[in-house]
């Protein structure tokens, strides 16, 4: 069952930095643009490109991204001969530990990978928004018969400090490695999307295995520099196109706003690349007499009867009269009563926002609403998160 290249998602993250929105959640699983959930970007993507081998890699209160993902039909990955699984970890004969980084993760499911025999290996990281052909980045592999090929995009010098950066000669090989440089020398970011020669990989995880004195458990700390050092071929895919990492709550709040802002840049009408999900059977949304909405996204199942404005509503949102919401992100299942104000926020799922209560503040942060909070007219928020 020999495969040109599979892939494997890392989505065991905790997401610790998107606070109220992963407590019962794995990040990965967080509800965007008003009817995904995170993933879904990279799980239609490897669908777009023709990967038909996906192992999902989840610790993390794992229960509604295994539910989500289900046999993976949604993406057209309920195969055969490949198809999606989500992987956990587990005890063997030897040993049994959760997963100490991106490289151990991917080592810990080794059998799994080899029972597909790859030539090549996609790493992916499961919180990322952004469309991307990996059929391309597999290609530039091979002509630059790379061993393990790099996905970067650059970023503005003053955020260059904050990513893993990338040096590179004219040819597009990667001579250094530098983690958030304090003065970087180029502005090549690392996606976290990797191209391994499968054989060579496994080399590097067998030397491992033997030897307790090497560590092989992350990518960028620990398996790049070490390759860099043991001079194997790598090179640097450069990526055109939008790309946000929405791991903390400014983030998350920026992606979705700019699914509003500036919709060309993440086209979720593009028919030649669309971007799947596990559909919730909803009614239509509704729009009651004297309803005001400007410049949004409604899901459905929404049922609306005040004023929304640059505001992304998920599924099964209630909003009553003479509210007021504007610059927000309300996840599914929020039940807002009337006469509330919301400005500048995120509501977690399922939260309840009870008659003639205010979500805003006079400065620029983002006003957050824990998941299944109820908020009660005096709480008007002095804060950001």
């Amino acid at each position: 069952m020999k495969k040109d290249m599979i892939a494997m998602i890392l989505a065991g993250g905790q997401g610790s930095r998107l606070g109220v929105f992963t407590k019962r959640i794995a990040k990965p699983a967080v509800s965007f643009g008003g009817k995904y959930r995170i993933i879904d970007f990279v799980l239609s993507n490897c669908s777009n490109s023709g990967v038909d081998t996906v192992g999902v890699l989840t610790q993390y209160r794992p229960l509604l991204l295994n539910s989500h993902i289900g046999m993976g039909s949604h993406w057209d990955l309920d195969r055969i001969n490949g198809g999606v699984y989500v992987l956990q970890p587990y005890m063997d004969e030897k040993e049994g530990s959760w997963y100490r980084g991106t490289a151990h993760a991917i080592y810990q499911n080794m059998d799994f990978i080899d029972n597909y025999d790859p030539e090549n290996i996609l790493i992916l990281s499961g919180d990322h928004i952004y469309k991307m052909d990996y059929s391309k980045m597999l290609a530039y592999h091979k002509e630059k018969d790379s061993k393990a090929t790099i996905a970067v995009i650059e970023v503005s010098w003053d955020e260059a400090t904050r990513f893993g950066i990338m040096n590179t000669n004219e040819d597009g090989s990667i001579y250094e490695f530098e983690e958030k440089p304090e003065s970087p020398k180029s502005n090549l970011a690392s996606m976290g999307v990797y191209i391994f020669d499968w054989k060579m990989l496994r080399d590097y995880f067998k030397q491992a295995e033997e030897d307790n004195n090497i560590n092989y458990d992350d990518f960028g700390k620990n398996l790049i520099p070490q390759m860099l050092e043991d001079n194997v071929n790598m090179y640097a895919y450069p990526f055109k196109g939008y790309w946000r990492d929405v791991g903390t709550i400014q983030s998350l709040w920026d992606a979705n706003m700019d699914l509003i802002k500036s919709p060309e840049a993440v086209d979720l009408n593009d028919s030649s690349w669309r971007i799947y999900t596990n559909t919730m059977a909803m009614p239509p949304q509704y729009i009651g007499k004297g309803a005001i909405v400007k410049k949004s996204l409604v899901a459905d199942g929404c049922k609306i009867l005040g004023n929304i404005e640059q505001t992304v509503l998920s599924h099964g949102v209630e909003v009553g009269e003479e509210s007021i919401i504007k610059d927000s992100v309300i996840m599914p299942n929020v039940k807002i009563g009337k006469n509330v104000i919301i400005e500048n926020a995120m509501i977690g799922e399922g939260a309840i926002l009870e008659d003639g209560s205010c979500i805003r503040n006079n400065s620029n942060e983002i006003n957050v609403v824990s998941e299944y909070e109820i908020v009660k007219p005096e709480a008007e928020l002095q804060g950001g998160f």
